[in-house]
């Protein structure tokens, strides 16, 4: 099943875009791969890592998410499925979680799955500089990047692009 999913994925991805897509270095990005262990986000072409960014997760790293409240980031296959500029995390790109089979899980053990899970930036606090945040696990669940990370990620990853979280 996890074959069929991940070759629909790269069928997806690999057929869906427009010849204008955002580049890096005339290369289009087709996959964002993030790397709890390591907390990194690649950005990938063809199977090869263009660029990688340092990442902070979720207050409880270990483990995909279980449920609503979790403090976890959830692993798997999602999409960036929309964006948005955040008054709190500056610009904020959607990550299609829950997927169908985080939602069966969840159902089955009565509980929320959660959502709203992003890709962001990192708050414009006067008592906590930036780099602060970059240097420990914070959020609620979500991929939070240095402010001008993430507006080089903003412009080179559209909306549509596949998103693989691993362990």
């Amino acid at each position: 099943m996890r074959w069929l999913l991940a070759a629909l994925c790269v069928f997806f991805t690999a057929f869906s875009s427009a010849s204008a897509s955002p580049t890096l270095s005339g290369s289009r990005i087709d996959k964002v791969l993030v790397v709890k262990s390591e907390r990194t986000l690649q950005l990938i072409q063809r199977g090869k890592v263009l660029k990688s960014y340092r990442v902070s997760l979720g207050k409880q790293p270990d483990g995909p998410k279980m449920r609503e409240g979790d403090q976890r980031t959830p692993e798997g296959f999602y999409w960036i499925d929309w964006r948005k500029t955040s008054s709190n995390f500056n610009l904020a790109m959607h990550i299609s979680y829950p997927n169908a089979r985080d939602a069966a899980k969840a159902r089955a053990k009565g509980v929320p799955p959660g959502g709203m899970i992003m890709i962001h930036g990192t708050p414009i606090d006067e008592e906590y500089p930036e780099w602060y945040f970059n240097t420990l696990d914070w959020t609620e669940g979500c991929i939070a990047m240095k402010n001008a990370d993430m507006r080089e990620v903003w412009s080179l990853v559209k909306d549509g692009t596949l998103i693989e979280i691993r362990p």
